[in-house]
């Protein structure tokens, strides 16, 4: 039999439709009381034929907190092998991490995380993974947006799902309270791994969970987490009716132009629009770009906004990660960053690359990699997929693969155009910045060029239905991000 936790959960799960029949799920699981609480309600749901997914426990060991983090992990393998549950540990430099790419401990952490997450799904073919976060995580993230400036879409709090490079993130216990798991944990007998960074202060998390909270908890009659809970659901349903009215009008299609590495915006249109509409066209330039959304605060949209209206020319604006907005007389333009241009001591000029390879040259990773077939790929091609990486259909390519700058009267046939054109032309025609086309690197075989990088491959090379064994190549720099979520 159910307890009442665990029936409210199944429903929970039900009505959301979080899972599909059949299917394997990772799931996320540090120790502590949340994500053990989620790894044996779903597995009791799964004992008792409620629920008929398979899941997969993986345990992230950030190493920070000596014989403590140790311990985590001995914990979350016993606890996974007490279900029968089978489980997978990694380990992740979370320190060298955030002093080489100068990021805060807590950025380190998430992006080592999560970029492990979805490799172990990958590996084991999950399409989704359930991570711990509760209704207590939802108003601790909102206040803490509410601190650094936030929209509507902030104040929508965290969602139910998310897609993180072609996987997705689901929230089971986002129906639950802290209390109420814990209460559950009680019930059954079960412990639990408790952080002890968890309770710093120092963290802006941790004084808004242990000191704000309490303090507003003390000025209401209602929990906070209701009453915020209740501020999400109104603000997700005004963004909801501002992204529908976007879409429907067909704004974007309308008034941007954009490639792998830009977006413009025709200013005279942009001015014209609501202001609502406004924030999710700028909000929408920049996640096609893959600017980290968690970076950005209220104060940015506003400099945007400003910018547009302003009537000086050529000004810029710098994003967090790199990112940059500028206008450009007509146009206001969201650019991503790019690898540092090739050092003048390591030239470009036919470098040949060996298929598979990872090589470094100039301040980039050149990487190849011989994919199976299409038909065993397609499910996550161009899903989420980077500007950094290609896929060709290798019978198509005569050797060697070459790497090189640019040439005068360099000439390719750029996918979903009838015909060849010369670059230069080409990227006058998708009105790429002069910045941008000093960057720019030539991937070619014995005949043909295959790739104008990072803005379009050939179409005699393409990727196809037919296609029976992929190339594909990766060229990335040091600026390159990573995908972060809550």
């Amino acid at each position: 039999m159910l307890s009442e936790f665990e029936e409210k959960l199944a429903s929970f799960l039900e009505r959301q439709n979080l899972f599909r029949p059949d299917e394997k799920v990772i799931l996320a699981v540090s120790g502590g009381a949340d994500s053990t609480a989620l790894m044996f309600a779903l597995s009791a749901l799964k004992e008792k034929k409620a629920l008929s997914v398979s899941f997969i426990c993986v345990h992230i060991n950030h190493q920070l907190r000596g014989i403590d983090s140790e311990t985590d992990e001995k914990f979350v393998i016993e606890q996974a092998a007490r279900l029968n549950m089978q489980v997978f540990t990694k380990r992740i430099d979370v320190l060298n991490c955030a002093k080489k790419e100068k990021l805060s401990i807590e950025t380190a952490a998430r992006k080592l995380r999560i970029n492990s997450l979805i490799e172990i799904a990958k590996k084991n073919g999950c399409r989704a993974i359930a991570t711990a976060h509760q209704a207590d995580d939802n108003t601790e993230t909102v206040i803490h947006r509410l601190l650094r400036g936030t929209g509507f879409r902030g104040l929508a709090g965290i969602k139910l799902k998310n897609t993180f490079d072609g996987i997705i993130f689901v929230r089971p216990l986002l129906c639950f309270t802290r209390t109420q798991i814990t209460d559950y944990l009680n019930e059954r007998g079960l412990n639990w791994r408790t952080d002890a960074t968890n309770f710093d202060c120092r963290f802006k998390r941790n004084f808004i969970r242990h000191r704000l909270l309490p303090e507003l908890a003390g000025q209401s009659s209602k929990p906070v987490a209701e009453y915020i809970s209740r501020l999400s659901e109104a603000a997700r349903k005004f963004q909801d009716f501002v992204d529908d009215a976007a879409s429907t009008a067909d704004v974007f299609p309308q008034i941007a132009s954009h490639c792998e590495t830009c977006v413009m915006l025709d200013i005279d249109k942009f001015a014209r629009l609501h202001p609502a509409i406004k924030m999710e066209l700028i909000y929408k330039s920049l996640m096609i770009l893959g600017c980290p959304e968690r970076n950005l605060t209220q104060g940015h949209y506003e400099r945007i906004l400003r910018l547009s209206q302003s009537e000086a020319g050529n000004k810029k604006i710098d994003l967090p990660g790199f990112f940059t907005v500028r206008r450009e007389y007509a146009n206001l333009i969201f650019e991503r960053p790019l690898p540092p241009q090739p050092k003048t001591d390591e030239s470009f000029e036919n470098i040949e690359i060996a298929i598979p390879s990872k090589i470094q040259k100039g301040g980039f990773v050149i990487e190849t990699q011989l994919l199976d077939s299409y038909s065993l790929h397609k499910e996550n091609f161009r899903k989420d997929k980077s500007p950094y990486i290609e896929w060709f259909d290798f019978d198509k390519i005569i050797q060697p693969v070459i790497i090189r700058t640019r040439k005068t009267g360099d000439r390719f046939h750029p996918l979903g155009l009838p015909a060849e054109k010369r670059i230069g032309k080409f990227l006058t025609d998708q009105k790429i910045p002069d910045n941008l086309r000093r960057k720019i690197l030539i991937v070619s075989d014995r005949e043909k060029i295959l790739w104008v990088w990072p803005i379009r491959i050939s179409e005699p090379a393409k990727v196809t239905g037919q296609t029976k064994k992929i190339l594909q190549l990766r060229i990335t720099g040091d600026q390159t991000g990573a995908a972060t979520e809550e």
